[in-house]
């Protein structure tokens, strides 16, 4: 027992406490105050940045969809009466006059082609479903443009978005319904 209390008063080690630092102050140089900035001045500076900014052009946005493309419409009342399609005449861009038809088909109806200029982006799916999705968009656009449009755009069908899309792949068959062919032997 004599050995077990040696090794207890040998593992108690008192730690010596740490000595503070004395605390310097430094002492700076005082500098000027500032001045306090008067709101006339800055009241002049907002109203100058204010008249460099160029008019905006009012325009008409919207978004249309079909499938998994998406097209960013919008209508301008001012500038040159065109339809610009990801940078692309309309022409040109689709290269097809079926899906020209398609695209601008709700333009078309009202019958305002020529009075606005037409800038969209498009993204996503194929050629077929983006014209559908601008065609959705300029529909959408135009009822922004003018709440009276909206019932001749829905008997047409062009502001429902066409909820269809392809069908996923089940595992076992070759895609969404179609099995593998059968073989008899």
């Amino acid at each position: 027992m004599a050995t077990a209390k040696k090794i207890k008063e040998t593992t108690i080690i008192k730690k010596p406490k740490a000595q503070k630092k004395p605390r310097v102050s430094v002492v700076k140089e005082a500098k000027e105050p500032k001045k306090p900035v008067e709101k006339k001045d800055v009241a002049v500076k907002l109203i100058s940045v204010q008249k460099e900014q160029p008019k905006l052009q009012k325009y008409f946005e919207a978004v249309g969809k079909r499938k998994s493309a998406v097209a960013r419409v919008r209508l301008f009342t001012s500038g040159e009466k065109d339809f610009v399609v990801n940078g692309k005449t309309c022409l040109q861009y689709f290269q097809s006059p079926e899906l020209e038809q398609i695209a601008q088909s709700s333009l078309q109806k009202m019958k305002c082609l020529d009075k606005f200029k037409t800038v969209i982006l498009v993204r996503g799916g194929g050629i077929h479903a983006q014209a559908e999705a601008i065609r959705h968009g300029t529909a959408r656009a135009l009822i922004k443009f003018n709440q009276d449009f909206r019932k001749r755009l829905r008997r047409v069908g062009y502001i429902t978005r066409d909820p269809r899309a392809r069908e996923r792949k089940k595992f076992g068959l070759k895609r969404a319904r179609r099995a593998p062919q059968w073989t008899k032997r």
